[in-house]
């Protein structure tokens, strides 16, 4: 997993409350068993029309937005199904991080896993992002994970909480797989040790 440290990028505005993981990876492609490739379909229904062509209106559609790094969106980000795919498809697409008041707590927790930092700000502190990118087209933002704050380019700073071990996992670059490999050693010396005290604990039987 990539680390994320500190991050500078383009904030696309997706101004929409209680987006769903269905919105942001459709169920049909939900079949492939690889992590990767699902950034061609985020957003799907709302980037494409049923004919295939794209909706040129769309944020990720218009030129300022199309290498957009940071999503800004309204309250009950990610709600709906458990999907482990909608962390996949953003980070696919090219996001590491998205700004909200709140989040849906499952989905909150496999941005995590997923090297996507999931921001939370007070709803006043978004709106006011909002008004700025949309009418001020101040469009980069500056996350500091170890300062934990968000810079604006007008010098504002937005601070945020983030709980100490995941900050920790996502500064090292540490998912499930990497944290269990750290106890390789001590994995394998249980796997060479365990057959054979099962054995003695079989023969005492």
């Amino acid at each position: 997993m990539k680390p994320f440290v500190v991050h500078s990028g383009i904030t696309a505005p997706l101004h929409r409350a209680n987006i769903d993981t269905d919105a942001i990876i459709p169920k049909q492609f939900l079949k492939r068993i690889e992590r990767t490739g699902f950034g061609q379909f985020l957003f799907y229904d709302w980037r494409y029309r049923a004919d295939g062509t794209p909706v040129e209106d769309f944020i990720l559609a218009q030129n300022a937005y199309r290498d957009a790094t940071i999503l800004l969106a309204g309250p009950n980000f990610g709600c709906g199904s458990s999907r482990e795919h909608a962390p996949w498809a953003l980070l696919d697409y090219g996001f590491r991080a998205i700004i909200a008041p709140s989040f849906a707590d499952i989905f909150y927790n496999n941005c995590f896993k997923n090297g996507v930092l999931p921001i939370v700000l007070p709803d006043h502190s978004v709106q006011r992002l909002f008004e700025q990118i949309e009418s001020q087209g101040n469009r980069t933002l500056t996350i500091d994970l170890p300062a934990q704050e968000v810079r604006g380019e007008d010098g504002a700073v937005y601070p945020f909480e983030i709980d100490a071990y995941r900050k920790k996992c996502l500064l090292e670059g540490l998912d499930d797989i990497a944290l269990t490999l750290r106890h390789e050693q001590a994995i394998s010396a249980y796997e060479t040790t365990a057959p054979h005290a099962r054995r003695i604990v079989s023969a005492g039987a």
